[in-house]
């Protein structure tokens, strides 16, 4: 399986900075190709939520090579990837944590992750970032196009958060794992991405079916990211496409 990718990432009309960090890894291994992907979006609340969230990427970026294209040619791969990212996740928080104390700070970040390989992927949550799964879904005599949300927000009231990786002690990540098939794409995305667009232009706009081309899915990254910011979205915006091709 190979993959088609496109990165959209936008500072917005009022930030100072963007507070989000993207990472997008693919490698050709004699197991086949790996690709990993991460959307964090730092705590805008906080102190040094760019800190946080370049702090994650960073560390996924290692895990991916010191760890991942290792893991992945083991039996039983699944596991072993879900334990040392698990790992890797409980690290960070204690890092985090003790940089917190010892500046006498708060500072957190979201963290969406999804790792491809072979014809599988395995999917890492925390906070109010989202992952998406696009394209042909069958249900039944039901068929079409859709833009099927893969996360749970992890929110209370309107904008707190109630997990994150930050300097509030262990959360345990949502995981979620499937069938990669030739034709879907995944999207993850920040929530200023997606606070001012529903499912069904999701779907419409980011149609497997009608991107070929990375300049392709950039163009309607942007154009997504265009329409929200005319409808008054004032946050962070970044997204990764991913699209799956034989």
């Amino acid at each position: 399986m190979k993959y088609l990718t496109s990165v959209y990432w936008e500072r917005g009309s009022v930030a100072r900075c963007n507070q989000d960090s993207l990472v997008v890894l693919q490698v050709m291994t004699a197991a086949g190709r790996v690709l990993m992907a991460a959307v964090c979006d730092g705590m805008g609340g906080l102190s040094q939520g760019e800190r946080a969230s370049g702090y994650v990427t960073r560390r996924l970026q290692e895990w991916f090579y010191e760890s991942l294209l290792w893991a992945v040619r083991k039996k039983k791969s699944y596991w072993i990837i879900r334990r040392s990212l698990d790992r890797l996740v409980y690290d960070m928080q204690e890092q985090l944590s003790r940089y917190a104390k010892r500046e006498q700070i708060s500072l957190g970040t979201t963290m969406t992750v999804i790792v491809l390989w072979e014809s599988s992927y395995l999917l890492w949550h925390l906070g109010d970032s989202r992952a998406y799964r696009l394209g042909a879904i069958y249900r039944g005599k039901r068929n079409g196009s859709e833009a099927e949300c893969m996360t749970t927000d992890h929110v209370y009231g309107k904008n707190r958060l109630t997990k994150c990786v930050g300097s509030f002690g262990y959360e345990r990540s949502d995981y979620k794992m499937g069938v990669v098939k030739s034709g879907q794409a995944f999207l993850l995305c920040s929530d200023g991405f997606r606070n001012c667009v529903d499912e069904p232009e999701l779907a419409d706009v980011l149609n497997p079916k009608a991107v070929e081309t990375e300049e392709q899915a950039m163009r309607r990254l942007r154009a997504i990211g265009e329409a929200c910011m005319k409808r008054g979205e004032k946050d962070n915006m970044s997204a990764i496409y991913i699209k799956a091709v034989k």
